[in-house]
């Protein structure tokens, strides 16, 4: 006979799970604040520039390719390609980083294709840390590097970048917030099992120098230690500055894993195209993590991609090359906002490289006042205010400090200048308006 179901409205109370559900490795990295201020900013602001994606559209040659691939006509652009990267693709990033990197790269060990930059990052947290392994993180830095460590069950230990003041008169550039060398060896321990670096630098901006790199790279070959090298904004480097990679280093290729990404080389963060390049002893340990958790990323899109770096291959350096265009228009949509903020009374930090700009907010706070004893940093507050009475959406710079230095640097802002002109034209006005209200009598 079957069975009745019980009755008694207790049997579902008594069906829930009475243990914790989720596993030690979320506790405490659960909190995220792109969700709050994405939600702030598409329910309040008439200007977003505050997530870092551009609001035009890619090239031209870019998204013809991704047409073709998705027209039909390779109808096996469609279904699975390689798992570690389209063939097409990892050839041709072999070709072109094997030049920059000036070695002979093997594209099916040497590189390794990923759902974008931020699941490379992940593999190399799980291929790499253990519990127990401490791993370095230089800040300001990208947010996701912090939860990414303590869930792979190592210790994030902090090295700040440090501002130095601009001459009389002068902005302060990002390259005024320098590395400590004396603070940064203390960092380095039996326990250090890698370090993560970002040039360009998100927030900042910045792009290591030469001898900052060395001063790293003499450290990591002193300690053992490896090397995740963030170096998606690879191409974005303004004012004659040249981005070097530390992988190119003497004794950094056997210790360094690059990351990179279509998203901000191409402006096609949607795509989510992103890869590694380093030596197979490291990149075998990837190719594990890869293949136990997404497996295998979108064809067409990676056949496009292959697409753009051949024609970038064929055009490099040259005049027309969308490598050399873009970030001279960047630089351009940067320049302008640096005016914009300036003309408000806030004192931007010039950005030697990527999307984005931090700009003082210190003489808003009679505007915005303090909050003795809160518990939330003064530039989360401030950027909340902004945009629910302003309509302007930044993200506090507090945001990407560990909670025991959110206080330190809570008198930042950062900007995202990667827009079209009509969107910066906006926010000028914005502040202008602003500028304005401050004034009236």
């Amino acid at each position: 006979l079957p069975v009745k179901p019980p009755s008694s409205p207790s049997f579902s109370l008594q069906a829930k799970m009475s243990r914790l559900a989720q596993a030690r490795r979320l506790e405490g990295v659960d909190k995220n604040i792109w969700v709050d201020f994405v939600k702030l900013a598409a329910t309040y602001s008439k200007v977003n520039l505050g997530q870092g994606f551009p609001d035009f559209p890619p090239p031209d040659f870019l998204m013809e390719a991704f047409g073709r691939a998705v027209s039909g006509e390779m109808h096996m652009l469609h279904q699975y390609t390689r798992a570690f990267g389209h063939p097409p693709l990892v050839k041709i990033l072999a070709q072109l980083f094997g030049k920059l990197l000036g070695r002979g790269l093997d594209p099916m060990t040497n590189v390794m294709v990923t759902v974008g930059a931020y699941q490379a990052l992940f593999c190399c947290f799980q291929a790499f840390i253990d519990e127990g392994d401490e791993v370095i993180i230089i800040e300001p830095f990208f947010d996701c590097y912090e939860p990414m460590v303590k869930m792979a069950g190592g210790t994030p230990v902090y090295v700040p970048l440090r501002p130095k003041a601009p001459k009389e008169g002068k902005l302060m550039l990002s390259a005024d917030w320098q590395l400590d060398p004396a603070e940064l060896a203390s960092k380095f321990s039996e326990r250090t099992k890698a370090i993560v670096l970002n040039s360009p630098n998100n927030p900042l901006g910045k792009v290591f120098s030469r001898e900052e790199l060395e001063l790293i790279a003499d450290l990591c070959v002193k300690h053992d230690t490896l090397c995740f090298s963030d170096e998606v904004y690879e191409w974005l480097v303004y004012d004659g500055k040249e981005h070097i990679r530390i992988a190119s280093l003497p004794g950094m290729w056997d210790r360094t894993v690059t990351i990179g990404s279509a998203g901000k080389t191409f402006s096609v963060t949607g795509w989510k195209v992103g890869w590694t390049v380093g030596p197979n002893e490291l990149l075998q340990h990837l190719r594990t993590v890869h293949q136990n958790s997404v497996y295998h990323c979108a064809t067409a899109a990676q056949e496009a991609v292959a697409q753009g770096f051949q024609r970038e291959l064929e055009h490099y350096g040259k005049p027309d090359s969308y490598f050399v265009r873009l970030p001279r228009e960047l630089q351009q949509k940067r320049d302008q906002l640096v005016q914009s903020l300036v003309a408000v009374g806030m004192k931007p930090i010039v950005p030697e490289g990527t999307y984005f700009l931090v700009a003082d907010i210190s003489k808003f706070k009679s505007e915005v006042p303090d909050v003795p004893n809160s518990d939330e940093p003064y530039d989360s507050r401030f950027a909340k205010w902004m945009v629910k009475n302003k309509g302007l959406a930044a993200i506090p710079l507090s945001a990407f400090y560990c909670g025991a230095h959110k206080d330190n640097y809570n008198s930042f802002i950062r900007f995202c200048f990667a827009k079209e002109d009509a969107t910066l034209k906006a926010a000028d006005n914005i502040l202008q308006k602003w500028k304005l209200e401050k004034t009236a009598p």
